[in-house]
């Protein structure tokens, strides 16, 4: 934070490791190729390449990051290839302060979406027996989603250095253990 006053503080963007490829939006091949090889597809930052995705979409996610009033975007879009009408998702992820601060996670990666928010969507667009691909695991947020509801996933990351630390918070989360893990079954 930079300021000399409440009314005149400004926030900036945690400094990121530079990963390969950065802003840069995947090429039309791409989304011809991920849509080729799944049964429906889900697309974050699709308005900054959405001339690049062969359909139209009744379906889009919107992820509202409670964070007006910043210099950070206010939301996120998704295209769906799902026959439903648009959804939000609200959930604030604005640097240090996130929406469930008891379970706050570490930002790793300049374009870390929450876990909660891929749980979300697993919720709404996933059947049991469907197995995620997730081409841009980043931080790992949708595979630690997918392994804790018990959906099989493929995850791929390019960046070395960023699949070392998304790997290492997956395998982290993986090793924890639970209440299910020791054997001990709720009363309901």
């Amino acid at each position: 934070m930079v300021g000399g006053g409440r009314s005149q503080a400004k926030y900036y963007a945690k400094d990121y490791h530079a990963y390969l490829g950065g802003d840069i939006a995947p090429d039309k091949a791409y989304f011809d190729e991920a849509i080729r090889v799944s049964k429906n597809q889900i697309f974050f930052g699709a308005n900054h390449y959405i001339s690049k995705v062969p359909y139209d979409s009744s379906c889009w996610i919107v992820w509202d990051k409670k964070n007006g009033g910043t210099d950070f975007a206010d939301c996120e879009l998704a295209y769906t290839s799902f026959k439903s009408a648009v959804r939000i998702f609200r959930f604030k992820w604005n640097g240090m302060l996130q929406e469930d601060m008891k379970h706050k996670e570490i930002r790793l990666h300049p374009n870390q979406k929450p876990v909660a928010l891929y749980e979300w969507i697993l919720s709404r667009y996933a059947k049991p027996g469907d197995q995620i691909l997730d081409t841009h695991v980043g931080s790992a947020s949708s595979l630690i989603a997918c392994y804790k509801n018990g959906f099989d996933y493929v995850g791929f990351e390019r960046d070395p250095y960023y699949y070392d630390l998304a790997n290492k918070r997956l395998e982290d989360f993986k090793s924890q253990i639970t209440i299910f893990d020791l054997g001990i079954e709720r009363n309901n």
